[in-house]
């Protein structure tokens, strides 16, 4: 067999899926295997640095596979090799210490990183972001020796980190510009119950708010807000946004918009080049979640190994524990002028449901409190059944669906 190389630049959880769908297979097309990390540690469930943050969990534990595994697929991991430029022509990578890796594919799955808020200040000391274990290893340092922070961002990313920080004993702030938290997947009333339960727990929220700017001579003291509010803090976590890490694909000539431009079977727009995960865009649409670059990742080993495969971007649910508070979204989170809204709301324990339909069919589901029946909505969702017989029962879930 002709010998055949495989260079994959990034290793999050996206790039190893598809290393683990490659060598679960009887064949692949390569003979050699090379992975190049800017991290100094294998990929990891990144979802649960929060876990970590908050003193639950090891970095060990969130670790995928442990470094014999990479032995055994005779995989060579690179750590600490960040890239700084790809030769198509000549089909070479080289990275910071002036190494050269050739390849026959190459899988560009280098992630996406903070977006930055544009403020004044964002360069002083204790301004940090929460996207990887140096984030989370200097957040966790930080909260021995302070007590206040401020996080910018009410979305899951600056959550956790809110979260997080408020299990190691700091007074948190969260500044959210939207009017509710977790605008993307909940409604204005999940929302606001989030909020009441988050201050509960001890983290505030200010919703509806933009930062002026971060104020401070070396290190930040406070955050400015529009209306010229001061909150003193002794740290400040940009969590706002992500940008598809695309530029030094965008440098070596490979079409790039916000992301780097790939088609259904993950083909950019240089042969034998790829992109997966958050760095990619497929027409107008970029991917912020893990389901998607595993879907992606399932697709392109495929492609990878000469077979008949597309990525069709679908419907993901989100279900997630935000301080111990369960919540489920999946599908349109707000009423539009098409649907009819279904709601049940129990105030003295704090759940809520609201079910968005369509034509008597499911587009949207918010849940709050209690997801047990997420999955059945979303089941509902993705196959368009008629629920017109169920209209009665329908917010209480699928048991009382089955019974009526």
């Amino acid at each position: 067999m002709k010998e055949r190389t495989l260079l994959v630049i990034g290793h999050g959880m996206v790039a190893q899926r598809l290393l683990e769908r490659l060598v679960a297979r009887d064949r692949h097309p390569y003979t050699r295997i090379e992975v190049l990390s800017a991290e100094a540690v294998p990929a990891y469930n990144r979802v649960l640095l929060s876990s970590v943050l908050a003193g639950e969990a090891s970095l060990e534990a969130i670790t995928l596979q442990p470094s014999n595994w990479f032995r055994t697929h005779s995989i060579r991991l690179h750590p600490d090799a960040p890239v700084t430029g790809i030769d198509p022509q000549r089909q070479v990578v080289t990275i910071a210490n002036g190494q050269h890796f050739d390849y026959d594919d190459l899988v560009i799955a280098t992630g996406a990183r903070p977006a930055s808020l544009k403020l004044e200040g964002e360069h002083l000391e204790g301004v940090f972001t929460f996207r990887d274990v140096r984030d989370t290893e200097k957040l966790l340092n930080m909260s021995q020796r302070h007590r206040r922070a401020v996080v910018i961002g009410g979305g899951f990313l600056g959550l956790e980190a809110a979260e997080g920080l408020r299990q190691q004993g700091m007074s948190v702030t969260v500044i959210h510009r939207s009017s509710h938290l977790l605008n993307r997947q909940l409604d204005a009333t999940a929302g606001r119950l989030l909020e009441e339960a988050l201050e509960a727990r001890g983290i505030h929220s200010i919703t509806g708010e933009t930062p002026r700017g971060l104020v401070g001579q070396r290190r930040v003291r406070a955050v400015e807000l529009a209306d010229e509010t001061l909150i003193s803090t002794d740290l400040v976590v940009l969590a706002a946004g992500i940008i598809p890490n695309a530029d030094f694909a965008r440098q070596a000539g490979i079409a790039c918009e916000r992301g780097i431009l790939v088609n259904r079977q993950l083909k950019t727009s240089v042969p034998n080049i790829y992109a997966l995960g958050e760095c990619c865009q497929l027409g107008e649409q970029t991917f912020g979640l893990v389901e998607p670059g595993y879907q992606q990742a399932d697709v392109l080993a495929h492609v990878l190994c000469g077979e008949a495969a597309a990525f069709e971007p679908s419907q993901v649910a989100t279900r997630l524990k935000i301080s111990g508070i369960p919540i489920f979204s999946c599908g349109q989170a707000k009423p539009g002028p098409d649907t009819e809204s279904v709601i049940w709301q129990d105030h003295d324990s704090a759940r809520y449901c609201h079910l968005l339909l369509r034509d008597n069919r499911l587009a949207g589901a918010v849940l709050f409190g209690e997801t047990q029946d997420g999955p059945w909505y979303f089941d509902q969702l993705q196959q368009q059944r008629d629920l017109s017989a169920y209209r009665q029962q329908l917010a209480f879930g699928a048991a009382y669906c089955d019974a009526g």
